[in-house]
């Protein structure tokens, strides 16, 4: 009787190994499912048909592969949630703002559309346009304050380099680099103003409220000191003691650094204004 318990607790331990032999890591996925969580365990994007970034536009709703070429060649190419999918959008002509990294001067510059062949009439899910002269070869950011997509209107940014990456903040918190920006005087920016502004910054104040860019203001409107689209007054900012309106929390950003470092630069609020 104990010679057979022993050979039945034998096979049974052969059997588990090599059960467990022929399992691996990931192997419980569905098949032909493809893992693109990163090491954080959010989305992650698929590989770029041409190499390039891939940018994110309305909460990952559609995405666009951002390319840059020779003499100061910008194409997009429009691409569904699914990476994967082609996005046709309207036929329209895209207004963009090019600065370079570092730089608080947005240029503008025009973003064409460039069907391809098989494009469905007026339709296109290709754009094409030239940085200006002055930003040809340089490290640029790109943003496109409205683009027309199926229903919905949005706004996005892309980059001709990669930044290192860092490590996420939980909502709400702040970097140590942005903290400094916000809560450490300098040049115009003065204790009174971070006073003012509620001793926190604009992620803080602001969050991931929805902006709305409008390129073209009218004559007389407040515009942004940064994009110059139209101001926002949600957006409102204390520097030197007087208060100014902008398109967007991330402008805030800008406007304060450059207020700390080059205050010089910094124009009376009534001086923002469409002509």
């Amino acid at each position: 009787m104990l010679r057979i318990w022993s050979l039945f607790i034998i096979c049974f331990t052969t059997l588990a190994l090599l059960v467990a032999g022929c399992s691996s890591p990931g192997e419980d996925r569905p098949e032909g499912k493809q893992d693109n969580t990163g090491a954080d365990g959010e989305h992650g994007h698929k590989p770029s048909q041409h190499g390039a970034t891939i940018v994110e536009i309305g909460r990952d709703n559609y995405h666009a592969e951002a390319v840059f070429g020779d003499k100061g060649l910008v194409r997009l190419y429009m691409l569904a949630k699914d990476e994967a999918q082609i996005q046709e959008v309207e036929r329209q002509t895209l207004t963009a703002y090019a600065r370079a990294a570092g730089d608080t001067k947005a240029v503008e510059f025009k973003l064409e559309p460039a069907p391809r062949s098989d494009d469905s009439k007026g339709k296109t899910s290709v754009f094409e346009g030239r940085l200006p002269g002055s930003l040809q070869g340089k490290r640029v950011e790109v943003t496109v304050p409205t683009i027309r997509i199926e229903n919905g209107r949005f706004r996005f940014t892309f980059k001709s380099f990669k930044e290192e990456q860092h490590t996420s903040m939980p909502k709400g918190a702040a970097s140590e680099k942005v903290k400094k920006l916000y809560l450490t005087p300098g040049g115009k920016y003065t204790a009174t103003d971070i006073k003012a502004n509620g001793n926190q910054t604009a992620r803080q104040k602001y969050g991931d409220e929805m902006t709305e860019h409008d390129a073209h203001p009218a004559r007389g409107e407040k515009v942004c000191p940064i994009s110059v689209t139209k101001a926002n007054p949600k957006f409102a900012w204390v520097v030197g003691g007087k208060s100014y309106s902008f398109c967007c929390p991330p402008c805030i950003d800008e406007f304060v650094k450059t207020a700390k470092e080059t205050p010089d630069k910094i124009k009376e609020p009534e001086e923002y204004v469409q002509k």
